[in-house]
């Protein structure tokens, strides 16, 4: 491709009409590449940092392809088709679902009762007695209350001997020597890695109930925390990849480099299970692995032992990960990365064949809609039979539609992309155990997004570490929809007590905690 470094001139021009036409076809392919850029620009800052922007085709993929906040006249059709296509209208919006009525039976019922000013009769002023009632309900709260927990070890001696004395041995401390209960740091941990909240801004909170702290006292709260956590973590980590089937992904963490006054961008790997589409074995857990690089010294350091099914996108490092391992791991490309690239050409070109892959993938989300929570058994026979002709007929359509693109245009580029992954996009049409995309571990790595958006960076490697550790925690508890302030305080209990040894660490899984409540629970019913 010939790359002009100067504004063309008319003697610069070759004669040869073959080289003016590689040309012309050049300057085409980079024209488009600038317009799909600028038109992705203008939807980042101006658009829904979302695939679903407007209605493309009904229920699977909703594009917003609302007029942008600009004159911009919206770019021809890609070079399939010239005729661009028609915006489908929106499909009516969907009733919101209100808990109207219905509010849960665990919670305690705090009762106020709402007397008459007076209970004699307007009339003849004889005493009123009471005919019926009227009760409503209403959600409540109590705000958080910080006390002051005293401990008093009283001491007991022997009124005949000076030896007989006998008193409670100290509690083991999460913080030794510290002034805060395992409960308020726990809230502090859960406050900043499951919801999302600074540590500067808990300063802020505590300093308004007359509580004067520090952000670095906060911080080594944390970082203890994580000390105390790390066995834990890293036997939740061993499960995960001990799994036959793991999602993974990774998303950078900028953190602090104090020699250079600036951050440097590190990783964040993500490592998943869940089996709950298929009533498989393994439960829903997250593990989040810190790392100086993205390459794939770093991944492959990370799944030494692993052996089995990695569903990934197609990032590089993973196809040299399963090179490197002669076999014994498997790739389940992403069927959502490969959309998400025609979604960017019919968003940018308006271009029809775009559309159409979209369609025809909707079609393959829909019956995994169907059999979603079927066995791994059905659902692979349901997919030969219904699915298989539907990917076989799109593979042919982007094998005839690629070779009557210029290789440059973004069409193309997508077209190429998924037939170069072909073999792991439909490996889900083998393996019944196997879902069409990762989004289970790109859900788990939203917590991530938002905690790095309000905290900006981690301060130092150490952080980032401690951060890996305790959202790996709570967050596997979100995934099991406990509150992880309850699991999280509890578990530091048992650890620093000693109440539960580091050989008995699987009791604490988030999934064999909660198990263990629910006995326990229906003991005592």
């Amino acid at each position: 491709m010939y790359r002009l470094v100067m504004a063309i001139r008319p003697d610069a021009l070759p004669t040869d009409p073959s080289a003016l036409t590689e040309m012309v076809l050049a300057l085409d392919a980079e024209n488009e590449k600038l317009r799909v850029a600028m038109q992705t620009l203008k939807e980042m800052i101006f658009g829904k940092r979302s695939e679903r922007l407007a209605v493309l085709v009904d229920e699977q993929l909703a594009l917003e392809l609302g007029d942008l906040e600009t004159d911009a006249t919206p770019p021809a059709a890609a070079n399939d088709d010239a005729a661009a296509t028609k915006r489908l209208d929106k499909p009516p919006r969907k009733k919101a679902r209100r808990n109207i009525g219905a509010l849960p039976k665990h919670l305690p019922r705090c009762e106020q009762v709402l007397e008459p000013e007076a209970t004699a009769c307007p009339c003849c002023q004889g005493q009123l007695h009471k005919i019926g009632e009227d009760v409503s309900e209403v959600l409540d709260i109590i705000p958080a209350i910080l006390r002051v927990l005293r401990t008093i070890r009283p001491k007991y001696g022997c009124r005949s001997c000076t030896d007989g004395v006998v008193q409670a041995k100290v509690l083991p401390r999460l913080i030794e020597s510290g002034m805060a209960s395992t409960a308020l740091v726990s809230h502090v941990v859960v406050s900043k890695f499951a919801w999302y909240l600074p540590l500067y801004r808990q300063v802020q909170i505590l300093a308004g109930q007359g509580i004067q702290l520090d952000r670095a006292t906060l911080a080594g709260w944390v970082r203890r925390t994580a000390w105390w956590l790390k066995s834990l973590y890293e036997v939740q980590l061993r499960t995960i990849q001990s799994a036959p089937r793991v999602f993974c992904d990774e998303t950078p963490m900028p953190v602090l480099d104090p020699g250079r006054h600036r951050t440097r961008i590190c990783q964040f790997w993500a490592h998943a299970m869940d089996d709950r589409p298929w009533g498989g074995p393994s439960p829903p857990a997250v593990a989040y692995v810190f790392a100086a690089g993205r390459g794939t010294e770093q991944i492959a350091g990370q799944l030494t032992d692993f052996s089995g099914i990695l569903q990934v996108d197609g990032y590089a490092a993973y196809k040299a990960l399963a090179r490197d391992h002669g076999g014994e791991i498997q790739l389940a490309f992403c069927l959502a990365h490969a959309r998400r690239k025609f979604v960017e050409v019919f968003k940018t070109t308006q271009s029809p064949f775009a559309r159409e892959v979209i369609e025809r993938l909707q079609a393959v989300y829909a019956i995994e809609a169907e059999i979603r929570g079927s066995s791994a058994e059905q659902r692979l026979a349901v997919r030969r039979a219904r699915t298989a002709p539907l990917m076989e007929a799109l593979k042919a359509r982007l094998t005839t539609m690629v070779g009557q693109l210029f290789s440059q245009s973004k069409l193309a580029e997508a077209i190429n992309y998924a037939l170069n992954h072909w073999d792991g996009l439909t490996l889900f049409l083998r393996d019944g155990r196997v879902e069409v995309d990762s989004n289970t571990v790109e859900r788990s790595m939203r917590p991530i997004a938002m905690g790095r958006r309000n905290s900006l960076f981690s301060g130092s490697d150490g952080g980032a570490e401690s951060w890996a550790i305790l959202s790996s925690i709570v967050n596997t508890a979100k995934l099991h929809e406990l509150d992880p302030q309850i699991y999280l305080t509890d578990v530091l209990e048992r650890i620093v007590s000693g109440r539960t040894k580091s050989h008995q660490f699987h009791e604490l899984l988030v999934w064999n905690w909660k198990a263990a409540r629910e006995r326990i629970a229906q003991a005592a019913a």
